[in-house]
């Protein structure tokens, strides 16, 4: 028992530490709506792709190219893979993706990164010498763990400056003219509704997206007419694979890229980054809160840069990359190794509406009596344990009216036969939880005994195992249900 305190009170001190996000790992106190340069990366790029996984970064892919915009179209392609540790402000090099490409889409979804698409390649014309891109729908895939890439089966058309959300353990790719979801446990395609407006064919700019539950958020600038165009937001339902529109932002943004924060930390909002729309052009930094659908103004980004990349981590932006404008007027740009963090407004004060993903989460409830077998008794205890705190627990036997119980039971004059058993249990967040059904057969002799399994007494209460939320101020465990948990799965922690 004393081993088992021991372990249970290290489990909570590290849970507890978990839910500190109001601090970097430097200890310095973050101010909402503001700057701050972090480690650059070792190899500059732009047209790359970023995602964070487990409070780590992933820089992956872009061009190396300089000169006039946009230098790639001569090449310069790279599959450098460079992963930014949050905690200690360092890069480290890892294996760099098999096809180096640029603008893919680049989505992380159960610890492994998918990268789809993008331009690996020129064509430069024998007669006019223009050069055009070679597109592509290859499809790779990083596993973060392993250092290893794996090629999936590549998207059913060839296409580039793409993004992608994962919703559901689905990747939902998106580019102009273009919707597909890949199902990441199949290894297929399904062709869906492409958006319902395209950008101006004189404009290099592409939307960018973020998911905000079971919807994307696209937002770009998209023509209105022959000679205009607005800052159009577009909103993909996935549910129901249909497109409608939210209210238009005040300026159009380009050639950047947008991140969504989660209410965990800071107020629910979306943030379009990138360049103004004007001569020359300046940083913008605009704000879209989707539940009130309106826009707001929030600090530029220090470096004037295009075609960079954000990702969210434990709702804190980070601006990675990209080219940076030497001249304006030429319209000349470097690849730059830069490495941007932006805090958002409000930062420090959670959304209200607010759900964590323990809250989201419905109890998992797992019965260990009766169990799939035939009892020569007439009475069976009914015995199992919950992973949360709740503040209800009920069972129904062969398909009946739920029975409110308080914890373990005796299940009484069952008569001989099939039987089928299920417990719900409703936590304080009000979601609600069913454990398998259990089917057992009786088969009892005129005088029979309850049969209870040991060591748990049919008298006891059942035993409850407590994960960390963000408004609990300690973690209470039953020994018995504690590692029944944990033997039984592993829940993803939440990663912005």
């Amino acid at each position: 028992m004393r081993e088992t305190f021991i372990f249970l009170l290290i489990l909570v001190m590290l849970a507890s530490s978990c839910m500190i996000v109001a601090k970097p790992a430097s200890g310095a106190t973050l101010v909402g709506d503001s700057w701050a340069s972090k480690a650059s990366m070792h190899v500059a790029r732009g047209g790359l792709g970023v995602v964070a996984v487990n409070d780590k970064i992933y820089a992956i892919g872009g061009a190396i190219s300089s000169g006039l915009y946009p230098p790639d179209i001569l090449g310069g392609f790279v599959g450098t893979n460079e992963q930014y540790d949050i905690a200690t402000n360092t890069w480290t090099s890892k294996s760099p993706m098999p096809t180096p490409r640029d603008y893919f889409a680049i989505a992380a979804c159960q610890n492994k990164i998918y990268c789809i698409g993008g331009a690996v390649g020129n064509n430069i014309d024998k007669i006019t010498h223009f050069s055009s891109y070679i597109r592509s729908g290859v499809n790779e895939v990083y596993d973060t763990a392993s250092d290893q890439w794996e090629t999936k089966t590549p998207m059913p058309v060839s296409g580039m400056r793409l993004h992608a959300n994962v919703i559901n353990d689905k990747i939902f790719v998106m580019g102009v003219g273009l919707t597909f979801v890949y199902d990441t446990a199949t290894d297929s395609w399904i062709n869906k509704t492409a958006m319902p407006f395209s950008p101006p064919t004189s404009s290099a700019s592409s939307p960018s997206s973020v998911a905000i539950g079971n919807k994307i958020i696209v937002t770009g600038e998209f023509s209105t007419g022959i000679l205009s165009s607005e800052e159009k937001v577009l909103v993909y339902d996935t549910e129901t694979d249909r497109w409608s529109q939210g209210k238009s932002g005040p300026m159009i943004v380009r050639d950047g890229a947008v991140g969504a924060t989660s209410g965990m930390a800071a107020l629910k909002r979306i943030y379009v980054l990138g360049l103004s729309d004007e001569f020359p052009p300046t940083s913008a930094n605009q704000v879209y809160d989707s539940k009130a659908d309106n826009w707001a103004t929030a600090k530029a980004m220090p470096t004037l840069r295009m075609d960079f990349a954000v990702t969210v981590a434990n709702d804190i932006l980070y601006a990675i990359g990209g080219y940076y404008i030497s001249d304006a007027i030429l319209g000349r740009v470097v690849p730059t190794s830069a490495n941007e963090q932006y805090t958002p407004i409000g930062y420090g004060s959670p959304d209200p509406s607010y759900v964590s993903p323990v809250e989201s989460i419905p109890p998992d409830t797992v019965v260990f009596s009766p169990a799939n077998q035939t009892y020569n008794a007439s009475s069976v205890s009914l015995v199992f344990t919950v992973d949360k705190q709740v503040n209800w627990t009920g069972y129904s036997l062969d398909g009946k009216e739920n029975v409110t119980i308080s914890g373990n039971i005796t299940l009484t004059a069952l008569s001989n036969g099939l039987h089928n058993v299920t417990v719900y249990a409703n936590d304080t967040f009000g979601s609600m939880g069913a454990s398998e059904t259990i089917s057992f057969t009786v088969t009892a002799p005129e005088s029979s005994e309850t049969i209870t399994p040991e060591p748990t007494s049919s008298s006891e209460p059942f035993p409850t195992v407590q994960v960390a939320v963000a408004s609990a101020a300690s973690v209470a465990v039953a020994g018995a249900g504690f590692l029944v948990y944990f033997r039984k799965r592993k829940r993803q922690a939440f990663t912005g």
